[in-house]
């Protein structure tokens, strides 16, 4: 069903996102990439992090250790350049980086493939990002980046809005985002994390 309402969308001329979000406890990583690849060809923006492009679409992202807890930036951009190439309808692929230190500290960033320009833009960098809950970051990257775009923004603004999103969402207990449009256009700005009252 969700291939028919896909492709309904594709040829409608809308635009489709897609969130690879692997949840191994719903399927086999070989389910997910069986019923996902057909699916790419009418995709335009593909989100998701090292672990979703795996599990998912078969990827690998060279040189990642085996908890994922090590990633190189030029590592994860070749696997990103490789999907490109391999699926050329995507105008838009975007991942999160997160290098977890400890349950309650993580890094954070963010980068944006944009094929039109054959460009990668990169998000803010929150080191230490001290994590409250973080269930929902990738979510919170999703919301966000789809904002900037879905607004007019290009595509390094998308990204940082995205970034920012994100980490902030992971500041708040609960999936869902308790920030304020003025307060993420203030970080993703460059401004301080603390909230503006």
């Amino acid at each position: 069903m969700a291939a028919v309402a896909l492709r309904a969308a594709h040829d409608a001329g809308a635009i489709v996102s897609y969130d690879l979000n692997f949840r191994g406890k719903l399927w086999s990583s070989e389910q997910a990439i069986q019923t996902t690849r057909p699916l790419v060809p009418y995709i335009d923006c593909l989100i998701g992090n090292e672990e979703d492009f795996q599990k998912v679409l078969g990827y690998e992202v060279q040189d990642a250790d085996e908890n994922l807890k090590n990633l190189s930036i030029d590592s994860y951009k070749k696997m990103v350049r490789q999907v490109a190439k391999d699926h050329p309808n995507l105008k838009v692929i975007a991942t999160t980086l997160r290098q977890v230190i400890s349950a309650s500290q993580n890094h954070w960033s963010a980068i944006l493939y944009w094929a039109e320009d054959d460009t990668f833009y990169h998000g803010p960098r929150f080191d230490r990002l001290t994590i409250v809950d973080r269930v929902g970051g990738g979510d919170g990257f999703a919301s966000g980046f789809a904002y900037g775009l879905l607004t007019g923004e290009g595509p390094q603004q998308a990204v940082n809005l995205g970034t920012c999103h994100g980490a902030l969402l992971q500041t708040t207990r609960g999936d869902t985002s308790q920030i304020t449009l003025q307060e993420l256009k203030h970080v993703a700005a460059g401004g301080g994390a603390r909230i503006v009252r």
